[in-house]
């Protein structure tokens, strides 16, 4: 009975008085939110196991993705044509030891044969070409460099279909030389230099460098090129080796190849 008047009383007081009334409600109301928070709060303590769970099944299927879209640590991504992937086979490696300081330098890369490594593949990245695979282990395998002074790469100027070819000069391990390209041939600076693909070592347009000067030769018919190479032989981590799948019957009919 005393709890009963004592509210009948606080709720006459409430409702008659604008003052007391409003502190009344505000109380309420703060305590009311008080109780929701907490309310809120143990019911998302308890739900965290379901919500864990689902993160974690969510997680599982993102990575399975991942995992499928992921690269070998030796292997690259690089465009190819229909016919060039018809006509060629291509192998990733990573570069194991690698000089640019020699006239004579070599890469060793940790493929060999038993990872279908041959004497005579092409090696290139995807800035552009590296150089040959000279001698082949089991596990390993040695690349004539381009910055070496006896490597030939049969070559094109993209511009003008003019060919030629490529040859370090021993001296900057960003330049090279661009050689037997006629007096009578108008170049630009600038004008980009690519594989020819008259060979059966690379396909053709894999990039070589850039012409950056072009003078008259003193004593020859051929004009002097200098071109600054498209690959940074200094930082030169992965790269991709190609096979001409026809290379055999291109040696049986020009032993140049």
């Amino acid at each position: 009975m005393f709890v009963v008047l004592e509210a009948a009383a606080i709720s006459l007081i409430v409702s008659n008085n604008s003052q007391q009334g409003s502190v009344f409600f505000n109380s309420a109301n703060q305590l009311s939110g008080n109780i929701l928070n907490t309310q809120s709060n143990v019911f998302d303590y308890f739900s965290l196991v379901s919500v864990n769970k689902a993160l974690l099944e969510k997680n599982t299927v993102l990575l399975q993705e991942l995992e499928r879209y992921r690269q070998p640590a030796d292997s690259i991504i690089i465009p190819l044509d229909t016919l060039m992937a018809s006509n060629y086979q291509f192998k990733g490696a990573k570069i194991i030891n690698n000089s640019i300081n020699l006239s004579q330098n070599f890469l060793t890369i940790n493929k060999g044969a038993k990872d279908g490594i041959k004497e005579g593949m092409g090696v290139f990245n995807e800035e552009g070409v590296v150089g040959r695979v000279k001698g082949v282990t089991k596990n390993f395998a040695s690349v004539i460099s381009l910055l070496h002074t006896e490597l030939l790469v049969s070559s094109k100027i993209e511009s003008s279909e003019v060919f030629g070819s490529t040859k370090w000069d021993g001296r900057d391990s960003k330049k090279a030389k661009l050689l037997y390209v006629p007096r009578h041939v108008d170049l630009q600076v600038g004008d980009k230099v690519v594989t020819s693909g008259y060979n059966a070592v690379f396909p053709e347009g894999i990039p070589i460098g850039e012409i950056i000067e072009v003078a008259q030769g003193a004593e020859t018919n051929y004009l002097d090129i200098t071109i600054e190479l498209a690959t940074d032989f200094s930082r030169v981590s992965y790269v991709y080796l190609v096979e001409n799948l026809f290379e055999d019957e291109l040696q049986s009919l020009d032993p140049s190849n």
